[in-house]
C-alpha cells in the first residue's frame, strides 16, 4: 500500500477507534512525516531494517531543542522515543490490517535514565502560593490558579479548559483529560475560597475561569503559555531560584499525597495516568520516610 494512504488511515484509526486527542494525532503525523521523508518511503514495504537503522542514527545525531544563549546538544533519548513509538504504532496497525510491513518488534526504544523530577520544598510551595498581590484582580486570579493547581493536580491544558460555572458547593468536579478520559478531581477549602474571591471581582461575561486581565479589562481565556508565565513570575516573586512550571505543581500535588500516606493506585487515578508505571516515578519521595521508620523500629537489640 502507498505510504500516504496508509498514514491517513492510521491517523483516522487512532483518532476515532483509539480515542486519541487531536494534538496526539498531529504529533504522530509530524513524527511519521519525518520518518517517511528520511527513509524515502513511497510504500509501506519500503520501510526496511536497513532504512530503520539509518533513521535511528539520524535521530541520535540530530540537534536538540535550541535554547537562547546555549549550544544545542543532540536530541534527547525521550524525544527520539516519541518518534520511534509513532513509527512502531504505525507498523502494528499495518500488520493488523494485513498490510505487508516490517515487524514492529524490529523497533527497540532508546534506553533512558531514571526520570528526574523537578520539585520544590513545602516551604517554597507555601511562599509561591502566598506570592500574589490580593489587592488586585490579577493577584486574586493568580492565587486561585495556584491553589487550584495544587489542590487538583490538573494538567496545564485541563486547567486552561475550565469555565467559571464550576460548582463550588461541592468538593469535587469532573474533568476530561488525555484520551478524552473523564476523572474526578477534588477541591480543597483553600482552593474554593480563592476561586470565590477571584470570581467575586470579575465583572465580565467571559465563560472562561481564567482570563487575561489587562488594565483591569478582560481579554479572553488565558493560553497555556500565559499560565506558564504567571507561575514563573510568581516563583520569582517568591524568591525561588528553581525553574517552576505548572507541571512542577502537579509533581508537588502527587508527592504531597504519597508522603502523607496515600496509596499509589489512588494517586494514579487522581492524576489520570493510564499506566501505573507513570505514577511510580513519584514513589521515591517515601524513601526518606521508610529510612526513618527502619532506623526507629528495626533491630532494637
Amino acid at each position: 500500500m502507498d505510504i500516504v494512504t496508509a498514514k491517513r488511515q492510521f491517523l483516522e484509526y487512532i483518532e476515532i477507534e483509539k480515542g486519541r486527542s487531536l494534538l496526539t494525532v498531529r504529533n504522530y503525523e509530524h513524527y511519521l512525516d519525518r520518518a517517511f521523508s528520511e527513509m524515502k518511503a513511497r510504500n509501506v514495504k519500503d520501510i526496511t531494517d536497513e532504512k530503520l537503522r539509518e533513521y535511528r542514527l539520524s535521530l541520535n545525531r540530530s540537534a536538540g531543542v535550541k535554547i537562547k544563549g546555549q549550544t544545542p546538544g543532540t536530541m534527547k533519548k525521550n524525544t527520539q522515543n516519541y518518534h520511534l513509538i509513532a513509527l512502531r504504532s504505525f507498523l502494528k496497525y499495518c500488520r493488523k490490517r494485513n498490510i505487508e510491513a516490517l515487524t514492529p518488534d524490529a523497533i527497540e526504544l532508546a534506553k533512558v535514565g531514571a526520570r528526574h523530577l523537578d520539585l520544590i520544598s513545602v516551604e517554597e510551595l507555601n511562599r509561591l502560593i502566598k506570592s500574589p498581590d490580593l489587592t488586585t484582580t490579577k493577584g486574586l486570579r493568580d492565587k486561585a490558579l495556584l491553589e487550584l493547581f495544587f489542590s487538583t493536580g490538573l494538567r496545564l491544558a485541563e486547567l486552561c479548559s475550565l469555565n467559571r460555572d464550576l460548582d463550588l458547593s461541592k468538593d469535587e468536579f469532573s474533568i476530561r483529560g488525555k484520551g478524552e478520559k473523564i476523572r474526578v478531581v477534588f477541591l480543597s477549602g483553600e482552593a474554593k475560597d480563592a476561586i470565590r474571591a477571584y470570581l467575586k471581582v470579575r465583572k465580565d461575561m467571559e465563560e472562561a475561569m481564567f482570563v487575561n486581565i489587562a488594565r483591569n479589562a478582560v481579554d479572553g481565556r488565558l493560553t497555556p503559555r500565559s499560565i506558564e508565565r504567571i507561575v514563573r513570575d510568581c516563583a520569582i516573586k517568591a524568591g525561588i531560584s528553581k525553574k517552576v512550571t505548572p507541571h512542577v505543581l502537579r509533581h508537588s500535588f502527587a508527592t504531597d499525597l504519597l508522603s502523607n500516606g496515600a496509596d499509589i493506585r489512588s494517586v494514579q487515578m487522581m492524576l489520570g495516568h493510564a499506566n501505573i508505571a507513570t505514577t511510580q516515578v513519584y514513589t521515591h519521595v517515601t524513601d526518606a520516610q521508610l529510612r526513618d521508620v527502619h532506623k526507629k523500629f528495626h533491630s532494637k537489640r
